[in-house]
């Protein structure tokens, strides 16, 4: 494996795995010293590419710059900078957009995008996408229930309130019903219409934001509202068959549960 690393402001390298090895040795790469082989989507410090064995080095401050670089043309100064993957120049965070584990500016955008309609852009292009697991999608669910509880708390009380005030013991039969009805109807409506407009618009529920997840199609673009209305109505069948739609995220491969399957979707760790 041929590795570059950052040596005084400017790329230096490639250097073999032996070559690399030495130079950990005797410290002209340090723990934040910015590296990059084959397969990386971005520059990294070298204590993100191997937190193990950086751990025994020393860290120094990271160059502001870089001169001519296989991945992008200079390196990120702060924290809130990022790389286009198109162009490879350095912008604000907030002045990007982020597809996957990828950044693209306001110029390059509709080039990408052409790209994504094309196939031109995979996965590994992007960057590896970081799949969530079962129980961190579990505990998203679990803050999203609480959101639930909290907005149907208001309508189901004062429909409660209205039926019961005044009613006779049989009345009150009826009243139970329409009850159940009401929470049913009520549920379903707020449960759909809460997870489309945050999927589609955010890709993300309060509860996948809280947990640093997001809902993205098979090549980590943004879901649309159709596919997010889809996706919301598809996670109710996997509620129905006694939550089985849910609990086959355990199992795949790309930790998928059945409504992502229906809606062709993918949950990913985006922090």
């Amino acid at each position: 494996m041929d590795w570059y690393y950052v040596e005084g402001g400017k790329q230096a390298g490639p250097v073999n795995d032996t070559e690399f090895e030495q130079l950990l040795a005797t410290g002209k790469v340090q723990a934040d010293t910015l590296v990059w082989h084959e397969g990386m989507a971005n520059w990294l410090p070298y204590r993100e590419v191997n937190p193990g064995r950086a751990g025994t080095l020393t860290a120094e401050p990271p160059p502001p710059a870089i001169g001519s670089l296989p991945a992008q043309t200079t390196a990120p100064t702060t924290g809130n900078e990022v790389v286009c993957v198109q162009c490879n120049r350095i912008f604000p965070r907030e002045e990007t957009i982020q597809y996957g584990g990828a950044y693209v500016c306001a110029t390059c955008k509709p080039t990408f995008v052409q790209k994504l309609k094309e196939g031109a852009v995979t996965p590994t292009y992007l960057g590896a996408m970081d799949y969530a697991g079962f129980w961190i999608r579990f505990g998203a669910k679990i803050i999203d229930g609480l959101v639930m509880t909290v907005v149907l708390a208001i309508p189901i009380g004062f429909f409660v309130w209205a039926s019961m005030k005044g009613a006779s013991a049989g009345r009150q039969a009826g009243a139970t019903l329409k009850f159940q009805l009401f929470v049913n109807a009520v549920y379903m409506c707020v449960v759909i219409g809460y997870t489309t407009l945050m999927h589609g618009k955010y890709g993300a529920t309060v509860g996948k934001m809280a947990c640093g997840l997001k809902v993205v199609q098979p090549d980590a673009a943004p879901i649309s509202y159709g596919r997010a209305f889809g996706r919301a109505w598809a996670e109710l069948l996997s509620g129905f068959i006694c939550y089985i739609g849910y609990i086959i995220a355990g199992f795949d491969s790309e930790k998928r549960s059945l409504h992502d399957h229906i809606a062709n979707t993918r949950v990913i760790r985006v922090r």
